[in-house]
């Protein structure tokens, strides 16, 4: 964790002194509502892999996806995008989830993320942004393959390859096709919502309507999702959002909705991280209390 705050912390500071001009001209409200939004973002994508570790077998309580989700996601501030899959299957161990199951379930959730995504992206900006159709047309033709790989039955057989490469058994049962619609559903809703806060930061700097702030957003996630040796995308972000939002947007306004972005997205990580951390520590006040409770000495 001290390793993942601490890229963290070069991510923000490293660009101080661009992004304290990009706040400098934007309002509170616009800076308030993109939180609010980006949080709620958030929070839909992690009840996206809750949903499909129930489909594996492996329900947990909200307050335990709370914490094991965005625990493990300070890890994508780590070079090499490994380190939060590995956090959410160890965490999750801690709740009797197999690792099996828990790696089924975070892989299954960051393939319907990106692959919706890419979906977003086609359908959104080739009708809003042609510089960032032609420079990234190659994201394109990957939203249908990957939404198809998304079928329950190519989907498992994929990952028990995977698992058969590192000579592990495979997965005790596959995802039904009900979870893995209701995971694809909540992570639509992820890309609306992060689509939201783009708009709330660009509105008062041009005219970028959801449509394209939401393809825009979905564009720059990808695109840094893959960069894998950008702690959370650093840069590579960035630069696709000012590509996507640089035809409606004058002057600086793309770098500056990106910055803003960045530290938005940035508090609203450690804002659930912080959230996970209470739930942990009152989870284990309240499980010392009821082994307290129930010892030979307390009956006494």
């Amino acid at each position: 964790m001290l390793v993942a705050l601490a890229f963290c912390a070069y991510g923000i500071f490293s660009q101080w002194s661009q992004i304290g001009g990009a706040l400098a001209r934007l309002s509170v409200w616009a800076i308030g509502g993109a939180l609010i939004t980006g949080l709620a973002g958030l929070g839909a994508s992690m009840l996206a892999w809750r949903t499909l570790l129930a489909g594996f077998g492996s329900p947990l309580p909200l307050p335990a996806a709370i914490r094991v989700m965005f625990l493990a996601q300070l890890g994508k501030y780590v070079p090499g995008s490994v380190w939060a899959l590995v956090g959410q299957v160890e965490l999750a161990r801690q709740h009797d989830v197999p690792r099996r199951r828990g790696a089924g379930a975070t892989l299954l959730a960051m393939a319907a993320t990106i692959a919706t995504g890419c979906a977003v992206a086609a359908v959104t900006l080739p009708l809003t942004s042609a510089e960032a159709t032609r420079r990234y047309w190659w994201l394109l033709p990957l939203a249908p393959v990957l939404l198809a790989c998304l079928h329950p039955r190519v989907v498992t057989t994929l990952l028990n390859r995977a698992l058969a490469l590192v000579r592990r058994p495979p997965l005790e049962e596959a995802v039904g096709l009900g979870a893995m619609a209701r995971a694809v559903g909540w992570s639509l809703l992820a890309w609306a919502l992060f689509g939201t806060h783009t708009w709330l930061l660009a509105r008062s700097l041009g005219d970028a309507g959801p449509l394209l702030s939401t393809g825009a957003y979905a564009l720059a996630f990808t695109v840094g999702f893959l960069v894998i040796i950008a702690p959370g995308g650093l840069g590579a972000r960035e630069a696709a959002l000012v590509v996507a939002l640089a035809p409606v947007l004058p002057g600086g306004g793309p770098l500056v909705v990106a910055l803003a972005s960045r530290v938005v997205m940035t508090a609203a990580d450690l804002l659930w991280a912080g959230l996970a951390i209470l739930l942990g520590r009152t989870g284990a006040a309240a499980r010392g209390r009821d082994l307290e409770s129930s010892s030979p000495s307390a009956g006494s």
